[in-house]
């Protein structure tokens, strides 16, 4: 039980910035076995996003509710991952031979085409929780639980299936190694959570009759994940050679989008 709270709180700790009273300190292995509960940090980022944008949309319209509602998505992960976007962007978009693209991605400064590809991010994740929050119902927030989880898992996924681009260098190389094991439990997780959140809005006084497009986001979403997912991966890793923590927040940031933009258009298609 103790070793369970250990990786759930190392979770917490480095992939959110919600206060932990339980240190249970840093070490590879600890690391390692809390990426089974990366779901659960993006299931309480998630809900917490939720729960600031109705409070942010009873007092302000579409647009500006929904930058606020950005902001603590944003504040609720330091900027760990859009930094790991920037990142990303300012090397693989150099076009670059492979191992100057790895200094550029090291380098902690941020150049052109990372501020470029974090201000349209923003703009687009901007503009689709405004839709959002303007084409559907109270009931319905709690769908924004699902792009953070499934964001959350799809990182766990990368760590196992693709190669570190660095070797035993850089955060990535913490993750070396992990086996199935780690992918399927993080995935158990991510689809208990996501079919929870595809309840809720029964909870919340939504008719039986919204029961079938709810369900259809908790299985539409995970599968739009993987397919992006596996995409953009496989495309980074043929880069550079495998994959870097860079590149682990950047594919988290791309899959938000992804999927906040898959929500707004089952809302407007189905909801």
């Amino acid at each position: 039980m103790s070793a369970r709270r250990d990786a759930v709180a190392s979770a917490f700790q480095f992939l959110s910035r919600f206060p932990v009273k339980n240190d249970p300190g840093f070490s590879r292995d600890l690391l390692r076995r809390s990426v089974v509960y990366y779901p659960l940090v993006g299931a309480a980022i998630g809900g917490s996003v939720a729960a600031g944008a109705a409070a942010a949309i009873l007092l302000l319209p579409p647009m500006p509710a929904a930058v606020i509602t950005l902001i603590l998505w944003v504040a609720l992960t330091g900027g760990l991952h859009l930094d790991g976007w920037m990142d990303s962007a300012d090397g693989l978009l150099s076009y670059r031979p492979r191992e100057r693209m790895l200094e550029i991605m090291k380098d902690s400064r941020v150049g052109a085409m990372g501020v470029l590809a974090c201000v349209l991010l923003l703009l687009m994740k901007a503009s689709l929780l405004s839709a959002w929050l303007d084409g559907g119902q109270y009931y319905e927030l709690p769908l924004l639980l699902l792009p953070p989880i499934w964001s959350r898992w799809f990182m766990v996924r990368a760590m196992v299936r693709l190669p570190t681009a660095r070797g035993d260098e850089g955060l990535a190389a913490n993750f070396a190694g992990l086996g199935l094991m780690h992918e399927r439990r993080a995935l158990a997780l991510a689809a208990l959570l996501s079919l929870a959140a595809a309840a809720a809005p029964l909870a919340l006084g939504a008719g039986l009759a919204a029961w079938p497009q709810h369900l259809a986001a908790a299985v539409l979403l995970p599968v739009a994940a993987l397919a992006c997912g596996t995409w953009a991966a496989r495309r980074a890793s043929s880069r550079i050679g495998g994959l870097t923590g860079d590149i682990y927040g950047a594919l988290n940031e791309l899959l938000e989008t992804v999927l906040l933009l898959a929500l707004v258009l089952l809302q407007h298609n189905l909801m």
